[in-house]
């Protein structure tokens, strides 16, 4: 259970953002919203081809590319995170990894799957196979109008601040977040319990030579 109980929350992640794009994709129309909380919290089904937070790459080969790097750092946080919970450090650290592991593994499902499996690939993808798009639907609407065209990269087309997300997204950010926010005390130098026996040991030793030597009164 060491290291099952930071897994089971990566899949408890996986299962809440599976569960809440599959409840969008065949429920909801794309392109159609309801509010949640007035105005500024709405539930928005849109489809994202490229990265998080609705950014992507505009190359025919760009979202192969980003699923194969997606698939590649997945395995590499699982065992990233299986190496954080055998050396015992800081729990909150391990917890945070399994969000971001939790909201990656979300991701790829739908870059790899979701192109065959609810035939979502955009027109003129290579392959369905690695080219799904990622459903989207958490839409905080705190200000939506036309970036000044001076704006690097989005200047000159309409926006909204915040961009929609999913389950997946948050999951990542928040366990991002809370790493940079804490990493001093989750990356605290933690001395080893070899380096704490050693020091024991010594001290013993230097107590009993003290005592040795202590002249009798």
């Amino acid at each position: 259970m060491k290291y099952y109980k930071f897994y089971l929350l990566s899949l408890a992640i996986i299962i809440l953002d599976q569960a809440i794009k599959l409840l969008v994709f065949y429920n909801m129309e794309l392109g159609e919203h309801f509010s949640v909380f007035g105005d500024w919290f709405k539930i928005h089904y849109t489809v994202n081809p490229g990265m998080a937070f609705g950014l992507r790459l505009d190359w025919t080969y760009g979202k192969l590319l980003l699923t194969i790097f997606r698939l590649l750092a997945m395995l590499g946080i699982g065992y990233y995170l299986y190496l954080l919970a055998k050396r015992g450090v800081h729990q909150g650290l391990v917890w945070c990894v399994a969000l971001i592991l939790g909201g990656a593994v979300g991701n790829v499902i739908d870059s790899t799957l979701y192109g065959v499996l609810l035939d979502n690939a955009p027109e003129g993808a290579p392959s369905a196979w690695f080219h799904g798009q990622v459903i989207d639907m958490f839409y905080v609407d705190i200000w939506e109008g036309y970036v000044a065209d001076w704006v690097p990269f989005w200047g000159g087309t309409y926006k909204s601040l915040w961009p929609i997300f999913n389950t997946a997204d948050a999951s990542i950010f928040v366990g991002v977040t809370i790493i940079l926010i804490m990493q001093k005390r989750f990356f605290a130098d933690k001395k080893t319990a070899t380096e704490e026996l050693s020091e024991e040991t010594t001290a013993e030793a230097d107590s009993a030579l003290e005592t040795e030597t202590k002249p009798a009164e």
